[in-house]
């Protein structure tokens, strides 16, 4: 549906293996200006797995203010020959329908997959002791490299639940489920105190993270298309 003649909304939602590809660049032609809003945000080296993330692409003034389901999927076809993104269930919404999008930024929750290294072998007994852990209340202090665009604040977070998977002595895959907004990286490696408590504080053992990647944000939106 067509919010007016001035302004057109499409949503969907996108996985990606890099960021080097704008998911919106393939119909720049259908608009004067645009706005690209996604569900959340990750570091430029951190992969977007799963389902991927809802976005919306906000036209002024565009030059068609009628895309057929036909139209859309051509569209959506034509941005996943990209080996770099893919997107699914592209469609149009109405403006009032894009305040889900920012409403899941804090309430939804998200799953991620990190490559850790310890400092020290970490025994079973430590991580079994990881696996009990339920709906961990964390404190954050704003990350050392994200204060020039986040005030200075301490915020609660919850880790709702980890596991972990021994690769060597000296390596594991952590699995997480997060309230929206945790930053991981911080709680693996504590961020030099700022993140309390932390995976070091928890296990005892100084860690750090080597890769990481989102699993899935589960926000039921916006609504599946069969055809996607």
């Amino acid at each position: 549906m067509v919010s007016s003649v001035n302004q057109l909304l499409i949503v969907s939602t996108w996985s990606e293996c890099q960021r080097s590809y704008d998911p919106y660049a393939c119909v720049i032609y259908l608009w004067s200006e645009q706005r690209f809003s996604s569900s959340g945000r990750e570091d430029v080296d951190v992969r977007m797995l799963g389902k991927g993330r809802p976005f919306v692409v906000e036209m002024d003034d565009p030059h068609r203010v009628e895309l057929s389901a036909k139209d859309l999927m051509e569209i959506q076809k034509e941005i996943n020959k990209s080996a770099d993104i893919k997107v699914r269930d592209l469609q149009i919404v109405d403006k009032k329908d894009v305040d889900k999008l920012k409403e899941g930024e804090i309430e939804k929750t998200k799953t991620y997959s990190a490559l850790c290294g310890s400092k020290e072998s970490l025994s079973d007994e430590q991580l079994n002791k990881l696996q009990e852990v339920k709906d961990l209340v964390i404190y954050q202090k704003t990350s050392i490299r994200v204060p020039h665009r986040r005030p200075l604040a301490t915020r609660e977070r919850i880790v709702y639940s980890m596991s972990m998977e021994k690769i060597d002595d000296l390596h594991f895959t952590l699995s997480l489920s997060t309230q929206a907004g945790t930053y991981i990286k911080e709680f693996v490696h504590g961020d030099f105190g700022r993140t309390t408590p932390n995976l070091g504080t928890l296990t005892g053992v100084e860690c750090d993270i080597l890769e990481l990647d989102v699993q899935s944000v589960e926000l039921d939106w916006p609504p599946s298309l069969e055809e996607s």
